[in-house]
C-alpha cells in the first residue's frame, strides 16, 4: 500500500482528493503545520508527494527544492496557476508532473498510478484492490479480507458492494443499483436485489462488517465508514 503526502491547504479539496485516493487503497497524509512541511515529510516517508504551489508561509516551489535536496521521491504539482513558467519551474525543480486545477479526478488517479508504476515498477493488478472499514476489497477475486478472516462473494454481491463503497456514507437508491446491474447485463429484479443485499450483509457479518451496510427504508442502501456525512 503506497503512502501519499498531500500538501494542500484547501481543506475541502484536500478531503476530496484524500477520499478519492483512499478508494484506490492509497494511504493519504496531510500537513498540519505549513511551517514544518519537511517534518511532516520525514514523519510520513511517502512514496509520492502531491503539492500545491500556493501555500501558507512558503510556496510549493520552496518545499519541492527542500524535498529534492533529501529525496528522489516522485512529486506531482497540483495548482490553479497556469502560466507556462510555473510548469517549467516545477519540472526544473525535479517534479514528475503538473496537474492544473480544476481537474478530473480520473486524470489525477491515472497520473498517480502511472507515476508510481514507472518509479516503483509495481504490478498494475494492485488497482483492483480497495480498502473499506479496514478490509481489503479485491474486485478481481471477489473477496473481502480483514483481520477476522476472508469471505468469497458472488459476482452480483461484489458488484453491489463495489457500487455502495464508491459512494460510501451516501444513500444509493434501489433504482440506481438495479439500473447499474441491468446496464451491466446482470438482469435483476427488485426482489432479487433485496435477496442479494441480504446475502451480502450476511456474508460480511462473518468478518464483522454486516452492520456496515445499512438499509434506508423507502430509499436504498448505504455503505458506512467512519463518521457518515
Amino acid at each position: 500500500m503506497f503512502k501519499i503526502l498531500l500538501i494542500e491547504d484547501d481543506t475541502t479539496l484536500y478531503n476530496e482528493v484524500k477520499n478519492r485516493l483512499s478508494q484506490w487503497s492509497y494511504d493519504v497524509y496531510g500537513i498540519e503545520n505549513f511551517s514544518k512541511v519537511m517534518k511532516g515529510f520525514s514523519d510520513v516517508k511517502p512514496d509520492l508527494v502531491i503539492i500545491d504551489i500556493q501555500l501558507p508561509k512558503y510556496d510549493g516551489f520552496h518545499w519541492c527544492r527542500m524535498i529534492r535536496s533529501h529525496s528522489n521521491v516522485p512529486i506531482l504539482f497540483l495548482s490553479s496557476r497556469d502560466h507556462p513558467t510555473d510548469m517549467v519551474m516545477s519540472m526544473q525543480l525535479g517534479a514528475d508532473d503538473f496537474i492544473q486545477k480544476p481537474f478530473y479526478f480520473d486524470v489525477l488517479i491515472a497520473k498517480v498510478q502511472a507515476t508510481l508504476r514507472r518509479v516503483y515498477n509495481y504490478n498494475t493488478e494492485q488497482v483492483t484492490l480497495k480498502t473499506w472499514c479496514g478490509a481489503a476489497v479485491d474486485h478481481e477475486r471477489n473477496t473481502v479480507k480483514n483481520d477476522k478472516g476472508i469471505i468469497q462473494l458472488t459476482k452480483n454481491e461484489m458488484f453491489i458492494l463495489k457500487l455502495l463503497i464508491s459512494q460510501k456514507n451516501k444513500i444509493v437508491t434501489r433504482d440506481s443499483l438495479i439500473n447499474s446491474l441491468w446496464d451491466d447485463k446482470r438482469f435483476i429484479s427488485d426482489n432479487t436485489l433485496t435477496v442479494n443485499v441480504n446475502r451480502l450483509r450476511k456474508r460480511l457479518g462473518e468478518i464483522g462488517l454486516g452492520d456496515q451496510i445499512e438499509t434506508k427504508v423507502g430509499q436504498g442502501y448505504m455503505a458506512l465508514e467512519g463518521d457518515p456525512v
